[in-house]
């Protein structure tokens, strides 16, 4: 089986790395099957548990590899990092700006975008949809790193990430689900809707590794592209929403264990 799948080809190997990932955001949301509901300090706990994740790997997967990869191609090192982790964060902010979503928690009359009449699930289900745009982006590139990344890529480092990514999805797949069925959604539909969340992975993965085989100068922009996006997700959404009920300090070390453990796996296995 590993024999096989490193014979693939990256952008198959990234399709396959964010199948998986969104097939754990689909088991979380599966959760909706065994009960009606999940304490609000639970669901706190998930979500700064994979905002830790993110922040985590937004380093050890990304920015790391990138600053080495720029300094092997002769370049200045922090610049890459630096361009690309602000255009990530800005191009999450102009999807924020105008896609249409609300978050865990937040009355419909706060919903953030373009406004519109859709229903509060679907505003729902494209608030934690915006969250995944940049793990499945992190994880097809670093896939595609796999052809020009020369000693700073390696397939367990990608296979890591997207493990690390897979785990803070469950979360995420609950999150959406089970809200859902607490206010009256059926427990099919509910599951639906919070799989659905992560249908995006997929997608925006094949993009990133296709992007990245396409042009080998722009692989440290790609990595920190990708870590730019997933620190503004976690900053601008992830923590705030963990944080809104006042579980503080239950979202603080949420967060702390995410990170350690995205740490550990990425520095054991990757």
């Amino acid at each position: 089986m590993i024999e096989w799948f490193k014979a693939l080809h990256p952008v198959a190997q990234a399709l396959m790395a964010t199948l998986f990932t969104w097939g754990l955001t689909a088991l979380g949301a599966s959760l909706v099957f065994l009960t009606r509901s999940v304490g609000r300090r639970t669901l706190d706990f998930m979500l700064a548990f994979a905002g830790g994740v993110m922040i985590a790997a937004s380093f050890w997967s990304l920015l790391a590899p990138a600053i080495a990869m720029a300094e092997d191609q002769g370049q200045i090192a922090w610049i890459p990092a630096a361009v690309g982790f602000l255009l990530g964060g800005a191009f999450i902010r102009l999807i924020d700006r105008f896609l249409p979503h609300l978050h865990l928690g937040f009355p419909s009359d706060e919903a953030e975008g373009i406004k519109t009449p859709w229903r509060r699930s679907i505003l729902l289900v494209l608030a934690i949809t915006l969250h995944n745009i940049p793990e499945g982006l992190a994880v097809g590139v670093a896939f595609g790193a796999l052809v020009h990344g020369g000693e700073q890529a390696s397939l367990a480092a990608a296979c890591t990430l997207a493990l690390g990514i897979g785990i803070q999805n469950f979360p995420e797949g609950t999150a959406v689900s089970v809200p859902l069925r607490r206010e009256g959604m059926g427990r099919f539909k509910a599951f639906w809707y919070g799989q659905l969340s992560g249908m995006v992975e997929p997608i925006s993965g094949v993009l990133g590794a296709v992007a990245v085989l396409a042009v080998a100068p722009a692989l440290p922009y790609a990595l920190s592209f990708a870590a730019g996006a997933m620190i503004f997700v976690v900053v601008e959404e992830v923590i705030p929403e963990s944080q809104r009920e006042g579980n503080v300090d239950l979202a603080t070390a949420g967060a702390m264990l995410g990170f350690a453990v995205m740490m550990t796996l990425d520095v054991a296995l990757g």
